[in-house]
């Protein structure tokens, strides 16, 4: 494991930005394991203003996606697909053939979780996995539970999520109650994983993610077990890890 705190979020975005740009020019066909809400977007215009100045090839890369509202379409501004298209497929030169994401809209959420962790492995895998962290630990939307989920699955969401994540909607009503999501095998078969953390709000359970127990009831504990595992995390998220590793 190796924990790079930064002075700030925007130092966060830059330097994870920059790590999956050198996956991309290491491996121009790389496929990215992509993460949504609030702390990848920095991140993402970071990406885009590398593409600008002709640092960053999006043209071979393949993208996965960890997860998608059920019942939503694709262009509703409420949905992940809208939220990636907006904030970076359509800054980069990425093929939207090359864009994958779980759909909110299929007829049977198992047959869409079982194509989804078949394309995983006709792509080979993920190269580079980027997450985020919620308030209760999870990754993707791999919810406090008794067991870890191996498959994609379609999974209820929890209050606090749904609560933490109503700043995308009009109100907390809106907020869809289920999701479909990767499971931990999609996420920690990939070669490399990259946890970015940022706000105080996040920092002790950053702390039980990386130091505490390996649990399901806190999802992201489970990353303990990765062999690759990088955290870029603010500050403010790390003011509760130990001293060696705070800004």
């Amino acid at each position: 494991m190796k924990i790079i705190c930064t002075k700030d979020y925007e130092d966060l975005s830059r330097k994870a930005a920059e790590l999956i740009a050198e996956q991309i020019l290491l491996k121009p066909d790389s496929v990215l394991g992509l993460a949504t809400g609030g702390t990848p977007l920095g991140i993402y215009r970071c990406l885009t203003q590398l593409y600008r100045n002709d640092q960053i090839d999006f043209s071979s890369v393949t993208t996965l996606n960890l997860d998608e509202y059920v019942g939503m379409a694709p262009d509703n501004p409420g949905s992940y697909a809208y939220f990636m298209e907006q904030n970076l497929f359509s800054h980069v030169n990425i093929s939207p053939e090359r864009c994958h994401i779980p759909s909110g809209l299929a007829k049977s959420a198992d047959a869409e979780c079982r194509r989804y962790d078949q394309l995983i492995s006709v792509l080979g895998g993920i190269d580079l996995q980027l997450l985020g962290l919620g308030n209760n630990g999870h990754i993707g939307f791999n919810e406090p539970s008794d067991t870890f989920t191996a498959a994609t699955h379609c999974v209820a969401l929890s209050e606090s999520t749904r609560s933490a994540n109503a700043r995308f909607f009009s109100s907390l009503e809106e907020v869809p109650t289920q999701a479909i999501t990767m499971g931990m095998n999609g996420i920690m078969n990939a070669k490399q994983i990259l946890l970015c953390v940022s706000e105080t709000s996040k920092s002790e359970i950053l702390r039980e993610v990386l130091f505490g127990p390996v649990t399901p009831s806190v999802p992201g504990s489970v990353l303990q077990y990765h062999p690759n595992l990088t955290v870029i995390a603010d500050a403010d998220a790390c003011s509760c890890l130990p001293s060696e590793y705070r800004y």
